[in-house]
C-alpha cells in the first residue's frame, strides 16, 4: 500500500480490542473537526510514523498529531475527538517503556510548545509549569531562580527529555527516590481537561473548577468529589489492604489517596497514565538542594550480593542507591572507549550511593563509616569515594544510559523491556532477584540488570526474541510467571514506568476482583466517553499485541556499508535501523552533541529517533525493497541530518544516522538528478585539483560580485563567503623536513591542501617537536564528500586506492590533519572497503589531536613559539568527538599551559557541506546558537578559538570575523627551525 505520492505506508494491522475501544473516527472526519476548531493537525504518513512508537516494545499508528500551544487548543482538540469518537493520547518526551505514549487516535504532543516554566514561588515552595517542560530544564530553572537553594527532586534517567506531564502520567521517580520518593510526593495542584470538556484543578484538598466562573466545570468538580469519596467508602478495606503497601507500588491506580484519612485527589491523579484526564499544567513542590554530596561506588561479585547490602546502606540515609551490572559497563567501554567509565572499583556489579549533608567533611566521614560497615558484611569486593567531578559524571552516565546501552550489548545480543520495572520492598530485593534469575534460566533468557536498588525497583531488560512467533510465546509465558513471582514477594508489576500496554493485562494477578472493578469504575467516572488512552490500565490490549518487531517482512536490503554486527539470519539494514529503541537522548537540549538539528528545530522529525522510526516504517511497509529506497518520507526526515556522527557515540543504543543517511541517499538518487550541491560540494576534491592550478584567478573572481552568482549556481548559500583557495604547491612549501620513512605518516588531506596549507606545516613541526620523524602522504583522498552526499560507488573506489597507498607494511601511526577525514579513514574505510588491507590501514589512523594527546600522556610537553593564551574556546569537531573522543584537545591545551578551556560542546552547524547549502543555511546558524555562538559572545577577542575542523573554522569566521579559528597544530606550533 502506498500514499498518493507513491511512498510506502505501513500495512493495516489486524484489529484488536484497543482498536475497538478507541472508537476511532475516520481520519478525514477528525481532521475536518480539528480544522473547524482552528487546531492544526498533521496526518502525513511521515508524522504518523514518528509517533507510532515510544520507548516500549509497541507500535500503534495514530490518526494524526497535534502540537497544542494553549489550553484552549487542548480543549478544542478534546471536543473534536469527543464529537468524532476518537481516542486521545497525551504525550511528552515519548520515553515510555510501557507503551503509555502510543495509541490509535489523536496524539497531543505537549513538548514542542507548552514547555514553559511559568512562575517560581520560593516562599510557597512551588513551581508552576506547563506539561511539556523537560524535567532537567525545570530543575535548572528552579535552581537558577532560587540562587541554588531549591530544586525539583524527581530525576529519572530520562530527565533531560522526559516532561512534567509524563512524570505525572506514570508517577516517575528517579535516581534519588530513596530520599525524595515519587512524583506524587511532589505535586501540589494539577490542571486538567476531562473528556467532556471540563477544566478542573486537582488539589491536595479536593477538586475545583480551574476558572471559578466556569459553572459547568464547577458542577463537574462537585460531582466527581462526591463520586470519588463514595467509591473509596465502598472499598475501604480493599484499598487499605492492597494499595500503597511498598514505596514503589506504582501499578494500578493510586486510589489509596481517596481514603478518608488522606483524600488527596492531586496525588490520586498521578500515575493514571492519561486515562482520567489530560494534564495541561501543574504546581510542583520544591525541596532544599543539599549543600554537599559525595558519590560512593561499591563493587560486588553479582547483583544479588549487591542487593543484600542494601538494608545496611539504607541505615546511612543515602540520597540515592543505584546499581548496574557488568554487561552495561562493558558495552559503554566498547562503544565509547575505555575512558568513558572512570573510577569504577573492582567487581562485576556496582552500586552508586549518593551521600549528602551540610558540609563536605561530615559527608566524607559518613562515607568512611559506610565502607567500613560494608566491609564487615563480607560481600563488598571494593569500594571507593568518587570525589572527582569528572569521575562522578562518568559513573552516573553509566547508570543513566542503562536502557539504551543494554539494548545492543557489546556481546552482540539484544535485550528488550516488558519486565523492566518490577519493584519489591528493599529488604526483599535480593531474594526476588535470586528467584528471578532462576526463572530466566528456565526460559533460557538473560536479564541485563540495573535500577533503583535502594527503592527495590529493578529495570531488567531481557533477551526476548520478539521477531518470531516462538519468541513471542516465550515472552508472554515468562512475563506472566514473572508477575506471579513478584506478587509472591509482595511486590508491584511496575515501580515507576507504569503499566501501559506492557503490564495492564497482568494487573489481575496483583489485585483482587474488587480492586480491579474499582479501577474500572473510577476511570468511568472521569472519562465516560472512553476515549483517553485506550488499551491501557482497564480493558487492556493483550501485552503481546501491537509489538513493533512483529510483522516486519524478511527481505534483503543490499547495502554498501558493512552494517555489523547483525543478529544471525537478520538483514543488516533492517537490524541497523531497528537499533533505535526510543529512549530519546537525541531530544536532550544539553550534554553531548546529539542531535543538533533537533536542538535547532524542536521537531521530532529532526531527531535521530524520528528519523529511525520513519526508516523502521519503510522496512515494514514498503511493498518492495526498491520502493523503500525511494521513500519520500525517509528523504524528508534525513534532509536536516547534518551527518555529524554524534549519535554513533552519544546515542546509548549506538544508532549511526550519518551512515544510514549516506546509504539511503546512495539508493534514493540512483538514476535521479541530485541537488546541485552534491556536484559542487560532493565532488569538491575534483574541483580543488583544478582550482589549485589557477587559484589566483579563482580568488580574484571570488572578490567580485560574481562570487554570489557562482555560489548560487552550485546550490550554495550566498550568505556565507566562500573560502580562499590555495595554490597547488602551497602545502608542499609548508612541509620542508618530511622524509620518506618517518616514525609517523602525516596525511595531508584535501581540505588542508586546498584551503589551509599552513596547518600542514604547523602539524609537521609539532610532530617533530614531539620527537617524531615525519613522512608525508598527500596523494590520496578519504572520500568524505562523496560519503556525506551518498555517492558511495565513487567513495569506495577512492578509499580502496587510499588503502593501497597507505598500506606500507608498517604499523606507523597515520596522523590526519582534518578530523573529519581522519574519522572517514578510521570508521568508514573498513565499513565500505571490506578487505584486510582496509582494516589494517584504518587501525593505524589517528586524528592529529588524538595523536598529540597520546604524546602528552607519554610525557611530552609542548613548546609553542608563541605564549599560550590564558583562555581558549574549544570547538571539537563532531567527527572527532564521535570517533576519537572529546578529551584529546583539552589535554593538549592544558599541557601547553592554556589556563581555561571553554567547551563549546555541540555541532558548529556547518558540518561539511550542510551549512554551505542554500536551503540549510538558516538551520546551520540556529545550530550554532546551541553552543558555539554563545561561547564566542561570552569570551573576549583575545581568547583563542580552537577549530581543528575546517567547517568549524568557517562557522567561526561567519559568527566572529575578527576571531579566526585556529587548528591545534597552529596553537602548539614551535615555529620553523631557528625561530625560538
Amino acid at each position: 500500500m502506498t500514499d498518493s505520492a507513491g511512498s510506502p505506508v505501513p500495512a493495516t494491522e489486524t484489529p484488536q480490542r484497543g482498536d475497538v475501544n478507541s472508537g476511532s473516527a475516520p481520519e478525514s472526519t477528525l481532521l475536518r473537526a480539528l480544522a473547524d476548531a482552528g487546531v492544526p493537525a498533521d496526518a502525513s504518513p511521515r508524522r504518523r510514523a514518528e509517533y507510532s512508537y515510544d520507548a516500549s516494545n509497541y507500535r500503534v499508528e495514530p490518526l494524526a498529531v497535534v502540537f497544542p500551544r494553549t489550553v484552549e487548543d487542548v480543549v478544542a482538540a478534546v471536543e473534536a475527538c469527543r464529537a468524532t469518537g476518537t481516542a486521545i493520547i497525551a504525550r511528552g518526551g515519548g520515553t515510555s517503556m510501557a507503551g503509555n505514549a502510543v495509541g490509535p487516535g489523536l496524539v497531543l504532543d505537549f513538548s514542542r510548545h507548552m514547555d514553559q516554566v511559568r512562575a517560581i514561588d520560593e516562599d510557597a515552595g512551588t513551581v508552576d509549569a506547563q506539561p511539556g517542560v523537560v524535567l532537567a530544564t525545570l530543575s535548572r530553572e528552579v535552581e537558577r531562580g532560587t540562587g541554588g537553594r531549591r530544586t525539583f527532586a524527581p530525576d529519572p534517567s530520562s530527565k533531560n527529555r522526559a516532561t512534567v506531564g509524563g512524570a505525572i502520567g506514570n508517577d516517575a521517580c528517579g535516581n534519588h527516590s530513596v530520599r525524595y520518593g515519587r512524583t506524587s510526593d511532589h505535586v501540589a495542584e494539577i490542571d486538567l481537561v476531562t473528556s467532556d470538556g471540563a477544566r478542573l484543578t486537582a488539589t491536595e484538598a479536593g477538586l475545583r473548577a480551574t476558572d471559578p466562573a466556569d459553572s459547568f466545570s464547577a458542577a463537574r468538580a462537585d460531582a466527581l468529589i462526591a463520586s470519588l469519596a463514595a467509591l473509596a467508602q465502598e472499598h475501604l478495606s480493599a484499598f487499605r489492604l492492597e494499595l500503597g503497601r511498598i514505596p514503589r507500588q506504582v501499578s494500578g491506580y493510586h486510589l489509596e489517596n481517596l481514603l478518608p484519612e488522606k483524600f488527596n485527589i492531586a496525588r490520586a491523579v498521578v500515575g493514571s497514565e492519561g486515562t482520567w484526564a489530560v494534564v495541561v499544567g501543574a504546581r510542583m513542590k520544591l525541596v532544599p538542594k543539599p549543600a554537599s554530596a559525595l558519590l560512593v561506588c561499591l563493587g560486588y561479585q553479582d547483583v544479588v550480593d549487591a542487593a543484600r547490602d542494601v538494608p545496611t546502606i539504607l541505615e546511612f540515609s543515602p540520597a540515592a542507591v543505584e546499581g548496574t551490572d557488568e554487561a552495561i559497563v562493558a558495552t559503554m567501554r566498547h562503544r565509547r572507549g575505555p575512558d568513558s567509565v572512570l573510577g569504577l572499583p573492582e567487581g562485576q556489579a556496582w552500586l552508586f550511593v549518593d551521600l549528602d549533608g551540610d558540609d563536605p567533611e561530615s559527608v566524607r566521614a559518613q562515607a568512611d563509616r559506610l565502607l567500613d560497615r560494608l566491609g564487615q558484611n563480607g560481600r563488598l569486593v571494593q569500594g571507593r569515594k568518587a570525589a572527582d567531578p569528572a569521575e562522578r559524571a562518568s559513573l552516573w552516565r553509566v547508570r543513566e544510559d542503562g536502557a539504551g546501552l543494554s539494548s545492543r550489548l557489546a556481546s552482540g545480543g539484544e535485550s528488550w523491556p516488558g519486565w523492566e520495572d518490577a519493584a519489591v520492598a528493599p529488604e526483599r530485593l535480593a531474594d526476588y532477584l535470586a528467584d528471578l534469575r532462576e526463572l530466566l534460566a528456565e526460559h533460557e533468557l538473560t536479564g541485563v540488570m540495573y535500577g533503583h536498588f535502594g527503592a527495590g525497583c529493578m529495570h531488567i531488560r531481557i533477551t526476548y526474541d520478539l521477531r518470531t512467533e516462538e519468541g513471542r510465546r516465550v515472552f508472554r509465558e515468562f512475563t506472566r510467571q514473572a508477575a506471579e513471582l513478584v506478587v509472591r514477594h509482595g511486590g508491584s508489576l511496575s515501580g515507576e514506568h507504569g503499566d501501559g500496554r506492557a503490564r495492564s493485562e497482568l494487573l489481575s494477578i496483583m489485585y483482587s476482583p474488587e480492586v480491579m472493578a474499582a479501577f474500572a469504575e473510577c476511570r468511568e467516572l472521569w472519562d465516560s466517553a472512553g476515549i483517553l488512552n485506550p488499551g491501557s490500565m482497564t480493558d487492556p490490549d493483550p501485552m503481546d499485541g501491537h509489538l513493533a518487531l512483529a510483522g516486519v517482512p524478511e527481505r534483503q536490503w543490499r547495502t554498501s556499508f558493512e552494517l555489523s554486527p547483525a543478529s544471525a539470519g537478520r538483514d543488516p539494514w533492517v537490524h541497523a535501523v531497528q537499533g533505535c529503541i526510543g529512549v530519546g537522548r537525541c531530544r536532550a537540549d544539553a550534554g553531548g552533541v546529539m542531535c543538533p538539528s533537533f536542538r535547532a528545530t524542536r521537531d521530532e522529525k529532526d531527531s535521530t529517533r524520528g528519523r529511525a522510526r520513519v526508516l523502521q516504517e519503510v522496512v515494514r511497509g514498503a511493498r518492495t525493497v526498491e520502493e523503500g529506497w525511494r521513500s519520500e518520507e525517509a528523504r524528508e526526515v534525513l534532509d536536516l541530518c547534518l551527518s555529524c556522527k554524534a549519535c554513533a557515540t552519544d546515542c546509548p543504543a549506538g544508532v549511526d544516522m550519518a551512515t544510514y543517511k549516506s546509504e539511503f541517499f546512495d539508493h534514493y538518487y540512483r538514476r535521479r538528478r541530485r541537488p546541485r550541491s552534491h556536484y559542487s560540494l560532493g565532488w569538491l576534491p575534483r574541483w580543488l585539483k583544478l582550482t589549485g592550478r589557477v587559484s589566483g584567478l579563482v580568488n580574484a573572481v571570488l572578490a567580485t560580485p560574481l562570487a554570489k552568482a557562482a555560489a548560487a549556481a552550485g546550490g550554495l548559500t550566498t550568505k556565507r563567503a566562500l573560502p580562499r583557495f590555495a595554490g597547488a604547491g602551497e602545502w608542499r612549501r609548508e612541509i620542508t623536513d618530511a622524509g620518506a620513512r618517518g616514525s609517523a605518516v602525516l596525511f595531508v588531506d584535501t581540505f588542508t591542501r586546498g584551503f589551509r596549507p599552513e596547518v600542514a606545516g604547523a602539524a609537521a613541526r609539532v610532530l617533530g617537536d614531539a620527537g617524531e620523524t615525519v613522512a608525508c602522504s598527500a596523494d590520496a583522498c578519504c572520500g568524505l564528500t562523496w560519503i556525506s552526499t551518498g555517492q558511495l560507488g565513487t567513495a569506495k573506489r577512492l578509499l580502496a586506492k587510499t588503502a593501497a597507498a597507505l598500506d606500507d607494511g608498517t604499523d606507523r601511526p597515520i596522523v590526519v590533519v582534518e578530523p573529519s577525514c581522519a574519522a572517514a579513514l578510521r570508521k568508514d574505510l573498513p565499513e565500505l572497503v571490506h578487505t584486510e588491507q582496509a582494516r589494517r590501514v584504518a587501525s593505524r589512523v589517528r586524528s592529529f589531536a588524538a595523536h598529540v594527546a597520546d604524546r602528552v600522556s607519554g610525557g611530552w610537553v609542548p613548546s609553542p613559539a608563541r605564549p599560550a593564551p590564558q583562555r581558549a574556546v574549544l570547538q571539537t569537531h563532531c567527527h572527532e568527538h564521535s570517533v576519537f573522543g572529546a578529551s584529546a584537545q583539552r589535554r593538549a591545551l592544558e599541557a601547553a599551559g592554556v589556563g581555561e578551556v571553554v567547551d563549546a560542546t555541540g555541532c558548529c552547524g556547518v558540518a561539511g557541506n550542510f551549512g554551505f547549502e542554500a536551503e540549510h543555511y538558516d538551520v546551520s546558524m540556529r545550530v550554532a546558537e546551541n553552543a558555539l555562538a554563545p561561547a564566542l559572545r561570552d569570551t573576549g577577542r583575545d581568547d583563542a578559538v580552537l577549530t581543528d575542523g575546517f567547517s568549524c573554522a568557517r562557522q567561526v569566521e561567519q559568527l566572529a570575523p575578527s576571531r579566526p579559528g585556529l587548528h591545534l597544530a597552529q596553537l602548539l606550533d614551535p615555529g620553523p627551525t631557528g625561530t625560538k
